[in-house]
């Protein structure tokens, strides 16, 4: 196994960037222009032209640079060398029903794992013309200045972030219980309909924490990145080791990990882990 460089990751990181920005620009060519939304198999859950001309152009970026590594793109799935070290994970759109409504709340994301453990996120908002960037052991900028978490120790002056997956009228996996009564413990509950997003509020300290269930590779391995690098803190609801085949998340700026790590086990014991392997289908060889 090849040693990962400071340079190599930065490489990775500068390629990450380009597809980023070229994906972004794709989303904004087809902004209010949109003549095709569908849905694929689950109520709510849509697609667009953007989503797939925005991953097309990802695809061809790192499919140029990197040709020995493999791909987990959202729109056409696992693709690439099986045998490779390195995952990339991409969301050519997070956040489709927003832009499908035209509210722009948005962004491409594309991760990097490495055995399994995230190690270049990038996630861009073209809306905002705000651009994230990280890499392991390299910190987390926002438009190329250092980012950190925010500094809120108590969960009662916190602001939290947090989404529901498409299927949540179906499934019982879900976090109504949770959003409530956390909204009754902190100065307030959002949710943005981006997971990617909500991650980077808590990178750069303008939210304190964000927990969510449903969530898939693309929506999560860049962001993890982002928030771990400006000093937050990535696990389970219960604090033990994020498993990404799991599909919850909690993320916070590390001060209030424990406090909302017990208030959500206070809420989820009615509720099942699920017991599907969330991203099985698309890693099997």
């Amino acid at each position: 196994m090849s040693q990962n460089t400071p340079e190599k990751l930065q490489t990775f990181l500068e390629i990450a960037t380009e597809a980023a920005l070229a994906g972004g620009a794709i989303l904004l060519q087809y902004w209010g222009k949109l003549e095709s939304i569908e849905e694929k198999g689950r109520s709510g859950d849509l697609v667009t032209e953007a989503d797939k001309h925005s991953e097309k152009v990802i695809l061809e970026i790192l499919q140029r640079n990197f040709p020995d590594h493999q791909i987990l793109a959202e729109e056409s799935g696992i693709k690439g060398n099986k045998n490779s070290e390195y995952l990339w994970a991409i969301d050519p759109l997070d956040g489709t029903t927003n832009y499908a409504h035209g509210y722009p709340v948005s962004a491409v994301s594309i991760g990097l794992l490495r055995e399994g453990i995230p190690q270049v996120g990038v996630i861009y908002n073209p809306f905002r013309n705000e651009l994230f960037r990280g890499a392991r052991g390299l910190g987390a900028t926002l438009n190329r200045r250092p980012i950190r978490v925010s500094q809120t120790s108590e969960l009662s002056q916190s602001l939290l972030v947090s989404g529901f997956a498409y299927d949540r009228c179906q499934t019982e996996d879900n976090n109504y219980s949770e959003f409530c009564y956390l909204t009754h413990l902190t100065q307030g509950v959002r949710r943005s309909g981006s997971a990617a997003l909500d991650l980077t509020e808590v990178a750069c300290g303008r939210l304190d924490g964000y927990w969510e269930r449903g969530i898939k590779p693309w929506d999560v391995v860049a962001g993890i990145v982002l928030v771990t690098e400006a000093g937050g803190k990535i696990t389970a609801y219960d604090q033990s080791p994020f498993d990404l085949k799991s599909g919850r998340i909690l993320a916070t700026n590390g001060k209030i990990h424990s406090s909302l790590s017990k208030e959500l086990l206070n809420t989820i014991l009615v509720f099942p882990t699920p017991k599907t392997d969330q991203i099985s289908k698309f890693t099997e060889n």
